[in-house]
C-alpha cells in the first residue's frame, strides 16, 4: 500500500518495508527534482542519499516488516533555497554515534556499511533524532 499526500510545500510518500518498493522512492525524488528544475549534481546527491536512508530504514529499522511503514517527507523552504527530506522507520532505533567508518582498513572490503558515510558526504546537512528511527538531510538548491 502506498499512500501519498500533498500540499504547496510538503510531500509525503508512506511505503510499505518492502525493498521492492525502493522504485516508489526513486520516483518520488525524481518528481521533486522535476518540479524544483534541479540539476543533475544536486538530484544525483538526493537520489542516492534519500534511496540509502529509506533502504536503511527498511532493513535496519524495520527488518522489512511489511506491516512497519516507512515515511519520507520533502519540503521547501523558500527562505533557505533548501529542500528537507525526512526518512522515518517504525523500528526500535540504535545509537548512530556507533556506526563504524567504512573508510577504516578493517571495513573497506565489507560489502555494507557505506550508506551514512554516504549520506554524511552528499547532504549539505544531515542528522538523526528519534533514538535513529529519523534522519534529516538538507540539499541547497
Amino acid at each position: 500500500m502506498v499512500i501519498e499526500m500533498q500540499t504547496d510545500l510538503v510531500k509525503n510518500l508512506f511505503i510499505e518495508s518492502n525493498p521492492e518498493n525502493i522504485a516508489l522512492v526513486e520516483q518520488f525524488v525524481e518528481e521533486i527534482a522535476d518540479e524544483y528544475s534541479i540539476g543533475e549534481d544536486i538530484f544525483g546527491n538526493m537520489l542516492i542519499s534519500v534511496t540509502e536512508a529509506a533502504n536503511n530504514a527498511m532493513y535496519h529499522g524495520n527488518h522489512c516488516d511489511i506491516k512497519k511503514k516507512v515515511e519520507i517527507s520533502c519540503i521547501f523552504l523558500d527562505s533557505k533555497n533548501t529542500l528537507v527530506y525526512t526518512i522515518k522507520d517504525q523500528g526500535k532505533g540504535f545509537n548512530f554515534n556507533n556506526i563504524p567508518d567504512p573508510t577504516a582498513p578493517e571495513n573497506i572490503g565489507k560489502a555494507s556499511g557505506r550508506g551514512v558515510f554516504f549520506m554524511r558526504q552528499l547532504a549539505d546537512m544531515f542528522s538523526f533524532s528519534n533514538d535513529g528511527n529519523t534522519v534529516e538531510l538538507h540539499f541547497k538548491l
